[in-house]
């Protein structure tokens, strides 16, 4: 990989390690509804112009039912519930949970029809990372079952909408993609996040919390990955999903005091074990490819 893909790694990297601090000091005073109508918000008054000024949203013409479809398992499920989890759940273990999403991807892109078929070594992967989940929920959730639930919910969407959009919205861009959800994501809960505003003007802290989720880790982030994959490409792109855990890891126990529990210790290296494994292509595929 060059120094500028390494760059773009470490960036993306943080950019996206780092959400899971900032959603649980919002969520302190902010409603999750009124969070997710923030962020959305921010981050497409940044994208929306670039994307009109460089022509990319007339590609959106006749992919709407993809975009919509693509929107609700990225974005306008996720946001909400990951919001609401992490009112019960510590960051940490948000982060570290959200590291199950390749797991929902290798098995839906299989049974989307993927031609990678799932060999042993991957279905061990899946094994492995299954049992790395189960320790963390056995662990560090006991008590929170709905916590739990939106939580699967969360690593569901975030696993099945690259495959939505890799099949369906290939020939978009991506930042009319972004821009597109962002926009409807953000109308979609608007009259829910009237309707639960806080009594009082939060504090400096949730609103630098909200700024910096919402144009880094939302408009900025974006922007990079886009850079990122047309760097290295979207395979190498993805291996950020198993760094970001321990970024949300470190930042938690760091600057929130969260405890270093015996589920992270154990699970979090099966789930990321199970992840490298599950992603790997296939032997067969590999040969095959140019």
């Amino acid at each position: 990989m060059t120094r500028r893909g390494w760059l773009l790694f470490a960036a993306m990297s943080v950019l996206w390690g780092i959400p899971y601090l900032l959603i649980k000091v919002a969520v302190g005073e902010l409603s999750p509804p009124t969070l997710v109508v923030l962020r959305t918000a921010l981050g497409a008054l940044v994208l929306l112009p670039y994307a009109a000024t460089s022509g990319s949203l007339r590609a959106l013409r006749g992919h709407w039912r993809a975009v919509l479809a693509f929107t609700a398992l990225e974005l306008a499920g996720p946001w909400l519930l990951l919001a609401d989890a992490e009112r019960h759940l510590t960051s940490s273990v948000t982060g570290l949970l959200v590291a199950a999403v390749p797991l929902v991807a290798a098995v839906v892109s299989r049974l989307m029809g993927d031609e990678d078929r799932l060999d042993r070594t991957r279905m061990l992967g899946l094994l492995v990372g299954l049992v790395g989940v189960g320790v963390l929920l056995g662990l560090d959730l006991r008590g929170d079952p709905l916590a739990a639930v939106e939580m699967g919910v969360v690593v569901v969407g975030y696993g099945s909408a690259p495959v939505v959009a890799s099949r369906w919205l290939a020939g978009v861009p991506g930042l009319a993609v972004t821009a597109a959800a962002l926009s409807v994501t953000g109308l979609l809960y608007l009259p829910f996040a009237a309707a639960n505003l806080p009594a009082h003007l939060p504090s400096a802290k949730v609103i630098a919390a909200v700024v910096v989720l919402a144009l880094a880790c939302t408009a900025v982030a974006f922007l990079v990955f886009f850079a990122l994959i047309a760097e290295v490409g979207p395979n190498r792109a993805l291996v950020i999903t198993f760094v970001n855990p321990a970024v949300a890891v470190a930042l938690g126990v760091v600057l929130l005091g969260e405890s270093l529990t015996l589920g992270t210790v154990l699970g979090f290296p099966l789930i990321l074990s199970g992840c490298v494994l599950a992603t790997r292509r296939s032997r067969a595929v590999a040969v095959a490819e140019p």
